[in-house]
């Protein structure tokens, strides 16, 4: 599948003419919201996006694709994102920027070497360089956006800011394929690292804050994990809601009404999305996603509607992971998923049809 340069995405019928405020020559903010590049600039925000270009693995690959079109992910949903002249969703009848200030607060600065030798100290380098802009945005009060494609970049380093952020307990909404629950990261054998199939597992061992009752884990299936693993976190209470239940009478209405476990008796929730949960039922083929392609995955506006329904609950931190590499539909999905969970915020704030 073929990507488009910069120069042919710009002089696309939908943006030829326009300009459009740029971080490099080739890549614009998120929806050309104003660029932030100190944290004093991020006063008054009420969101920051921040991209986390980060994938790890030795070798030129990750789960059998190229790892460069994983890292290109942040620059690539933005450049999706500038086909948008504003941000009226016809659907909804009102403009989300009319009721909430976004601002783009760029990359966090991972070092290179981070993406090519995860040694445990590249690896925890690359977290805190996400951590520290995650927290610049929460001091800001304001909710933290991240575009990432692995962890724990994308993942822990934003789940732990909010955690240390917040005083009572701490929900979590997760989709994936995947439980990412193992007690040791599989490439460092580190156990401080936070890695691809151990995030969630160190989440709730070093942040004593997060509840796994208030879990609501969304969209795994199939035979990948170890029963005991998964038998854990349903014994200690987390709603599990396999993507075979979606489609087996629960629907996404259920889905909806289960999300407010994530919401009972905590301070804040943290949304999770690993979009290899669509597996290929979303809008481009599950093989792009190479080894993490699993079926019955979840559909675009399944994942879509559960990141508005978020928002209209309230949300304190947001990250994506595992977003499929070198479709541009499938960039445009994440900048609706953006946008669709702003409009939540929005209506939550008062936002209605004719506003």
């Amino acid at each position: 599948m073929s990507y488009p340069d910069w120069e042919t995405i710009r002089n696309s019928n939908f943006m030829k003419g326009r300009n459009f405020p740029l971080f490099e020559a080739d890549m614009p903010s998120f929806m050309c919201r104003p660029i932030a590049v100190r944290p004093e600039q991020l006063e008054g925000a009420d969101v920051v996006i921040i991209g986390a270009p980060y994938a790890t693995s030795w070798g030129p690959l990750y789960a059998g694709v190229e790892k460069e079109l994983w890292i290109k992910a942040p620059k690539r949903v933005r450049q999706q994102s500038a086909r948008y002249p504003s941000a009226y969703i016809q659907e909804f009848d009102f403009d989300v920027f009319d009721y909430l200030k976004v601002v783009d607060y760029g990359d966090a600065d991972i070092p290179e070497e981070a993406n090519h030798a995860p040694t445990a100290e590249n690896v925890l380098r690359a977290q805190a360089a996400v951590e520290k802009k995650v927290n610049d945005a929460l001091d800001a009060g304001a909710l933290p956006i991240v575009i990432g494609q692995n962890s724990p970049c994308g993942s822990f380093a934003i789940a732990k800011p909010v955690a240390e952020h917040t005083k009572g307990k701490v929900g979590m909404v997760s989709l994936d394929t995947h439980w990412d629950a193992q007690h040791l990261d599989h490439v460092s054998m580190d156990p401080r690292i936070a890695g691809s199939g151990s995030w969630k597992h160190k989440t709730y061992e070093l942040l004593p804050n997060f509840s796994i009752p208030n879990l609501v884990e969304i969209g795994e299936r199939g035979m990948l994990e170890r029963k005991d693993i998964v038998r854990r976190y349903l014994n200690e209470g987390a709603r599990f809601i396999s993507s075979w239940e979606v489609r087996s009478g629960l629907g996404i209405q259920g889905v909806v009404d289960a999300l407010d476990q994530a919401y009972g008796g905590t301070e804040a929730v943290y949304a999770h999305f690993d979009m290899d949960v669509m597996g290929g039922a979303g809008p481009a083929p599950g093989d792009i996603l190479g080894e993490l392609a699993e079926p019955i995955g979840l559909t675009e506006y399944e994942v879509i509607r559960i990141a508005h329904e978020v928002g209209k609950r309230g949300i304190d931190g947001f990250s994506f992971i595992c977003i499929p590499p070198g479709s541009a539909v499938v960039y445009r999905t994440i900048v609706y998923v953006i946008m669709y969970l702003l409009a939540g915020i929005a209506v939550a704030q008062g936002a209605k049809a004719g506003d």
